[in-house]
């Protein structure tokens, strides 16, 4: 097929070298790509959240099949433009995209749709925010209303940093206030056509940027997958997923459907094993980052044919995708003064012997060629990624690559993976 993948970061480039890694030989394009992704797609010049570029490069190209990697070209109305000139895509039109879009939107639909979440309440103005956060008490939850980039949310029990994060984000939208839920926390993707799912393999990630989930929220340091210890508490993991998949995934689906905004792309479930259950803590409307990192590695069927049948509206023909038992972890490496202010524009060296490792590849996030030299570009650089027969082994590639590369003040958690090991 010819493929055209949006997007610059390291999921997007996950998403291509699963697609590479097939035994059919696709044409591949990405917009606007980065250094790394130039090595295993064409770049294309333009705007990905341009609905009108999107569709004329598509349709001009006889492109076979459009992957939207990020948030942002789906609240555009990417997919929109696309499916209205015929053209298959995997992502959602923007009124189902305001799953990630709108907090207060999601909340909605699960309350339509019974699935279980917890409390929260939309405010509008600081005195808003200050009475929820006195109802729902210590520790506080505020997250933005809409995209920010991964960053939007605070748990705290300092109130008057609850109050300052929301003060950050009430001069452009709401803001809401949610109870706080503890329990272990899972990702898990889910393909939709729009009337069926099919799941993919559970991974957890860290967002917090130091070890021991210390520092400020990031849009993840790293991440893990398959979850054995899913096992002692559902009997394994194909039970979690099950239970998942009936409580949460399928009721949103015919929710959005009967509401009129099919959901056609990748529904991202971030679950929280609470001791009343699993709730949901929040939906993202496409692969989430840097979960993708580890769960693509392990897909056995090929990505490309599941992404076309859910564009197509053909899901129900594909049995449950099956996944590798191996281990896989991914570092996140990131800029100095990240998440709150990065320093680009540092040389970059040492990937080639970081990824000469059987088992070892690197998904560049935001990397730039510069006369011959690699540059980091943004917070998060790369993702590097390890598969093994065990997590240790795993890890222990994944940290001896990661030590072979060299940016000036880079910065990465040293504690992926560690507890499940």
């Amino acid at each position: 097929m010819k493929i055209l993948v949006l997007g610059s970061g390291a999921r997007e480039h996950a998403i291509i070298l699963a697609l590479r890694a097939e035994e059919a030989a696709h044409d591949i394009f990405a917009a606007p790509g980065n250094a790394g992704i130039a090595r295993d797609a064409s770049l294309v010049a333009l705007s990905a959240t341009s609905p009108a570029e999107v569709t004329t490069f598509a349709f001009e190209n006889s492109i076979d099949l459009v992957v939207i990697g990020p948030e942002a070209p789906l609240v555009a109305g990417v997919a929109d433009s696309l499916r209205e000139r015929g053209i298959p895509v995997f992502g959602p039109g923007k009124a189902a995209a305001q799953l990630e879009g709108s907090k207060t939107f999601a909340k909605r639909v699960m309350d339509a749709a019974g699935v279980p979440t917890g409390r929260a309440s939309r405010a509008v103005t600081r005195a808003e925010v200050e009475t929820a956060i006195d109802e729902f008490g210590a520790p506080y939850v505020v997250k933005a209303d809409g995209l920010a980039a991964g960053k939007g949310v605070i748990v705290t029990n300092d109130r008057a940093a609850a109050l300052d994060h929301a003060d950050t984000y009430l001069p452009t939208g709401a803001v809401l206030v949610e109870e706080f839920l503890s329990g272990p926390e899972v990702s898990l993707f889910f393909l939709s056509d729009g009337d069926h799912v099919l799941p993919l393999s559970p991974a957890q990630d860290f967002k917090r940027l130091l070890d021991g989930d210390e520092g400020p929220n990031t849009g993840g340091m790293g991440a893990y997958s398959p979850l054995p210890w899913l096992d002692e508490k559902f009997g394994s993991e194909a039970g979690f997923v099950d239970l998942v998949t009936r409580d949460v995934a399928e009721p949103v689906i015919r929710q959005l459907d009967a509401e009129g905004t099919p959901f056609i792309g990748l529904l991202y479930a971030g679950l929280i094993l609470t001791d009343q259950g699993v709730k949901v803590i929040e939906f993202n409307a496409r692969f989430g980052d840097p979960e993708t990192q580890v769960v693509l590695p392990r897909l056995l069927d090929p990505l490309s044919e599941l992404l076309l049948a859910a564009a197509s509206g053909h899901l129900e023909d594909f049995p449950r995708p099956s996944f590798s038992p191996q281990a896989a972890i991914t570092v996140v490496l990131a800029s100095e003064g990240y998440p709150q202010a990065p320093l680009t524009g540092r040389p970059l060296d040492g990937l080639d012997a970081a990824a000469s490792a059987a088992g070892v590849h690197i998904a560049h996030a935001a990397t730039a060629d510069s006369e011959g030299s690699l540059l980091a570009t943004g917070g998060r650089v790369l993702s590097v990624v390890a598969t093994a027969e065990t997590f240790a082994g795993a890890r222990e590639l994944a940290y001896d690559a990661v030590g072979q590369i060299t940016l000036d003040g880079g910065q990465f958690r040293g504690d992926i993976a560690a507890r499940v090991v």
